[in-house]
């Protein structure tokens, strides 16, 4: 059996909600040991930064470029991610050398793999030498220069977590900013693609409308009615006619205006867009899944999990099927390290559009 390796996987995504870590123990391949995960939540001044920084983004041309505001949102970002991982180690008393690797997402604040741009604000270097342990950074880019979709990474992780499932094919959603699927079917292919709006936009709306940062457990969409005619004209989009793989930029769908919807409608107009654009998934599938496992913030939004019940067989959370759905992405990024480490491909032609199974990832080494 290959060497297995302690990995960090950090985890900082588009919905905003603070920086995931958690530890696993992985051959970078099928053998997963899943350790403890934490989530250390972003005050309202954090997420104001890097709104600000993601706003600034639009403008950029160049990946290397960081002006201002992006230039402060990723020393920011780097230190917080600093000593988010300090406190993990303290919480589950763990010492530093006890940790082969860290995956480090960082923040992405423009995804436009379409002009062959990913931004994803993190000092890797920097967060080396803060922790002094080898770190691998920028994981996106390389499949984006090669043209690929740069997203999602995540379904390697996937399937070595479906070892542990009896049914296939199986189908998992991560519900965050963006909402995407990984599909394994019964000889662990792989098909994957983002499929539409997660939290992001009903985030923003709620912000807006309401002041609140998130619709708690879908309460103000549940009161709410869902305007069919937009929900016609937003699943309606040239988006969805795309053959996967694809992927989505954290405003994709923005510019689209409904402020003359009430808070609620509008609450409940955007949940059914995410659940239904989870549903049109469907179509690209070789065979239809045996089961659902819904992971990602969004799982926690009852209304919006219950509208994919009912338009989906056999769907469980995260946590019915086994697993922790907090951790899930951060596990993933350790996992990716370790397989960055190994040269191991990290996106394949069925996931992100890249040609042929490639690697990625930059690896920081902290200074003697």
């Amino acid at each position: 059996m290959s060497k297995l390796l302690n990995a960090i996987g950090l985890m900082s995504g588009t919905s905003l909600d603070g920086i995931d870590v958690a530890l696993v123990r992985t051959d970078g391949e099928a053998v997963v040991e899943r350790g403890p995960g934490r989530t250390y939540p972003y005050s309202e001044a954090q997420r104001r930064l890097l709104k600000d920084a993601i706003a600034e983004a639009k403008t950029l041309t160049g990946r290397n470029a960081r002006s201002g505001c992006l230039a402060l949102a990723e020393r920011e970002l780097t230190d917080w991610h600093a000593l988010a991982v300090a406190s993990f180690l303290k919480d589950c008393r763990l010492t530093s050398s006890e940790i082969d690797v860290i995956g480090f997402h960082g923040q992405t604040v423009i995804h436009r793999p379409e002009i062959r741009l990913t931004v994803q604000l993190g000092d890797g270097p920097g967060l080396a030498r803060r922790l002094g342990r080898p770190v691998v950074y920028d994981m996106r880019a390389g499949d984006v220069a090669a043209g690929g979709q740069g997203a999602p990474l995540v379904p390697v992780y996937h399937q070595a977590l479906a070892t542990s499932l009896r049914l296939r094919p199986v189908a998992f959603v991560n519900i965050g900013g963006v909402a995407n699927v990984t599909w394994i079917g019964d000889d662990d292919s792989l098909l994957a693609f983002d499929t539409g709006p997660g939290n992001a936009l009903l985030d923003d709306w709620m912000l807006k409308h309401t002041g609140k940062a998130r619709d708690d457990n879908g309460a103000l969409a549940a009161q709410g009615q869902v305007d069919h005619g937009v929900l016609a004209q937003f699943a309606g989009d040239s988006f969805f006619e795309q053959s996967p793989p694809k992927s989505l930029d954290r405003n994709s769908f923005a510019a689209m205006n409904i402020d003359v919807l009430a808070p609620a409608d509008g609450a409940a107009t955007l949940t059914a867009f995410t659940a239904h654009s989870v549903a049109m998934s469907r179509a690209w599938f070789p065979q239809a899944p045996e089961l659902w496992v819904i992971c990602g913030g969004g799982r926690h939004n009852l209304t919006l999990l219950g509208q994919i019940r009912c338009l989906l067989d056999n769907v469980l959370t995260a946590e019915q099927a086994g697993f922790d759905g907090n951790a899930m992405e951060a596990e993933a990024w350790g996992h990716l390290a370790v397989r960055s480490l190994k040269g191991l491909p990290l996106t394949f032609p069925g996931t992100t559009g890249v040609p042929q199974p490639l690697t990625g990832g930059v690896l920081a080494i902290p200074s003697a």
